[in-house]
C-alpha cells in the first residue's frame, strides 16, 4: 500500500471511522477499551480464517504480506465485511519491517493485546534433496518470525496488564513425516518457544496459547506428494480459526495452553 496516494487516504479514512465506530460498540457493552489482534500469514488459509472470524467477534484487526497486491486485496475484503483493519506489506524474518508493522497497527488501530502468529512455510523434501537456502528460509519464516514479532509486541501487553498470544504450530510439533526435516525440527521448536514463555508470562496475565493443527486444506498443503491427503475429509482454516476464537473468550482466569486439533476421520 504506497503511502499518500488517494486510495491510502481513503481507506485509513474509512479505516478511522470504523474504529470509531467498534469503540463505541464496545463502551456501550461495558468493555473499557478495544480488543486489537495481529494476525501475521493473514492473506491465505488459516491466516485469513483467523482475520475474519476476530474481526466478526469484535476484534480490530492488524495484518501484513509481503505481496502489497495481496494485502491490499485483504484489507478490502476486511473492510467489507464490517472489520476494523490495518496493515503494512512486511517480511516477519526482517526485523525493522517488523518493527514498522507493529508500530502502524498500534497507532491506527490501538495496543495490541492478541497476537496470532500464523505466518510459516512447508519444504517437504528428502533430507539429502533440502538446500540449506530450503533450511534457512524455513526457519526464518518459521521460527525467527515468531521471535520478532513477540518480542516487538510483547511490552505492549504487559503494560496493558493482559494479553493473548497464539502461536500456531503442527502436530508436526509432536511427530515426524517422511520429508519434513526442516518443517518438523521449526514446529517443534515453536511448542518449546510456547511451553516456556507461557510460564514466564502467565503471572503478567498473559495467556500463551500453542496450537496443533493436523492437515488442513489450504494451498500449503496443495500439491505435495510426500504428504497426500484427502481435501473433503481434512480439517478447514474456519475449523482451526473457530477453535482458536473458542479458546480465546474463555474467561480471563483459564487459560488453554497447548491445543490439538484434527481431522475426525481422515
Amino acid at each position: 500500500m504506497a503511502a499518500g496516494t488517494g486510495e491510502d487516504v481513503a481507506g485509513r479514512g474509512h479505516e478511522r471511522r470504523k474504529v470509531g465506530a467498534f469503540t463505541v460498540q464496545r463502551v456501550l457493552s461495558g468493555m473499557t477499551s478495544p480488543r486489537v489482534a495481529l494476525v501475521t500469514g493473514a492473506t491465505a488459509g488459516i491466516g485469513r480464517a483467523i482475520a475474519f472470524s476476530l474481526g466478526r467477534s469484535g476484534w480490530s484487526v492488524g495484518v501484513c504480506a509481503r505481496t502489497p497486491g495481496k494485502l491490499d486485496r485483504l484489507l478490502l475484503e476486511l473492510h467489507g465485511a464490517g472489520v476494523a483493519a490495518e496493515g503494512l506489506p512486511a517480511d516477519v524474518g526482517n526485523e525493522a519491517q517488523v518493527r514498522a508493522l507493529v508500530h502502524h497497527v498500534a497507532a491506527r488501530l490501538g495496543p495490541i493485546d492478541t497476537l496470532v502468529n500464523n505466518a510459516g512455510m512447508l519444504v517437504a523434501k528428502p533430507f539429502l534433496d533440502l538446500t540449506l537456502e530450503d533450511w534457512d528460509a524455513t526457519m526464518r519464516t518459521n521460527l525467527r518470525s515468531l521471535f520478532l514479532v513477540t518480542h516487538e509486541v510483547l511490552p505492549g501487553m504487559r503494560t496493558l496488564g493482559r494479553g493473548d498470544i497464539v502461536n500456531v504450530a503442527s502436530l508436526a510439533g509432536r511427530n515426524g513425516f517422511v520429508g519434513g526435516t526442516a518443517y518438523v525440527a521449526s514446529k517443534h521448536a515453536v511448542l518449546g518457544f510456547s511451553k516456556s514463555l507461557m510460564l514466564e508470562e502467565r503471572k503478567n496475565n498473559i495467556r500463551v496459547i500453542a496450537v496443533c493443527p493436523g492437515s488442513v486444506d489450504t494451498g500449503m498443503l496443495a500439491n505435495q506428494p510426500l504428504l497426500p491427503s484427502v481435501p473433503d475429509k481434512i480439517l478447514r482454516p474456519d475449523d482451526v480459526a473457530e477453535t482458536i476464537l473458542t479458546a480465546l473468550k474463555l474467561p480471563g482466569r483459564a487459560m488453554v495452553s497447548e491445543l490439538d486439533i484434527r481431522p475426525t476421520n481422515p
